[in-house]
């Protein structure tokens, strides 16, 4: 699968998503109303619908926002930072994209990511310490991964599954309260539909996790992808390649960063962890030795 297939396989997967999104809300919302309202579910789904799809629209339009507001990043202008500038500019002609805009976190942990709906709305976000601490062809070639993830549209599919599956890890636990502290009262009128309510508490407490395994399936597959991308685009694996040596190597935690937001970022935020296969399925990055042995062997 070449590259301009890949775009459009991401740009069918966040209507996909979004779609999906909102039926498995709907279904929740039409289980819970049937069950707690005396048979009001279609009265719960009109509300499911209504709320599911205000969701989908704002992380559609407003995800960049919600993203860099969580992080605490800020803005940097070409006067503030003009070798920064100078650098993703150089990358964004060699690519043909339109120059994103730049924020920067401070923080002296290293690191990156990208956000945005599409390449016209795109955002670069940097730590300080990435930027001091890297040099010239290594920031290059960070700078290049994130990119990568721009013209990809990672990015949107991302940013849309991040804001998405919180929405959807809400809505589920506050179903989860209202089933136990609820179900006494209603005990009488369910005995004979014990199936039905076992499968409607099978998928509000499940949903959320599968929800959030795919993912972060999706983010490792993306990350492979962004760091190919980004050798072509400038050429030289190794920049790439010694920058993620280097970030491996910074124990640093990025106190912005959280888990609903860790799968943006170029590698890990959250350091430590164990390795082994449930750890892996359960990781927002493929591990970076792995990824680093790709890079030196193009």
């Amino acid at each position: 699968m070449n590259i301009y297939n890949r775009i459009a396989e991401n740009k069918r997967r966040t209507v996909y998503i979004m779609v999906l999104f909102i039926l498995v809300v709907s279904a929740i919302a039409y289980f819970m109303g049937d069950y707690f309202s005396y048979g009001n579910g279609v009265v719960f789904l009109g509300y499911a619908l209504v709320f599911s799809g205000l969701s989908a629209f704002a992380s559609y339009y407003a995800s960049d926002k919600i993203v860099l507001a969580v992080s605490g990043a800020k803005e940097v202008k070409e006067q503030e930072n003009p070798h920064l500038h100078k650098l993703v500019e150089n990358l964004c002609i060699g690519s043909g994209m339109p120059k994103p805009r730049i924020y920067l976190i401070q923080d002296t942990a290293m690191n990156a990511f990208a956000t945005g709906r599409d390449p016209k709305h795109a955002v670069l976000c940097f730590t300080s310490g990435i930027v001091a601490r890297l040099d010239k062809l290594e920031l290059e070639g960070v700078i290049a991964h994130e990119l990568s993830h721009v013209g990809n549209y990672d990015i949107r599919l991302m940013s849309i599954v991040s804001v998405l599956v919180g929405t959807l890890v809400l809505v589920s636990d506050w179903l989860t309260r209202g089933v136990f502290y609820g179900s006494a009262s209603r005990r009488s009128r369910s005995e004979g539909s014990g199936i039905l309510i076992l499968v409607g508490f099978v998928l509000i407490l499940l949903s959320p996790i599968i929800a959030t395994l795919i993912k972060l399936a999706l983010s490792r597959q993306r990350e492979y992808l962004a760091d190919a991308s980004a050798a072509l685009l400038t050429r030289y694996p190794k920049g790439l390649a010694n920058a993620l040596t280097k970030l491996a190597d910074d124990r640093e935690v990025l106190e912005a960063a959280n888990g609903a937001t860790a799968h943006l970022y170029i590698t890990s935020p959250l350091k430590g962890g164990q390795a082994g296969l449930l750890a892996n399925l359960f990781s927002t990055h493929p591990p970076i030795q792995d990824r680093i042995r790709k890079l030196e062997a193009m």
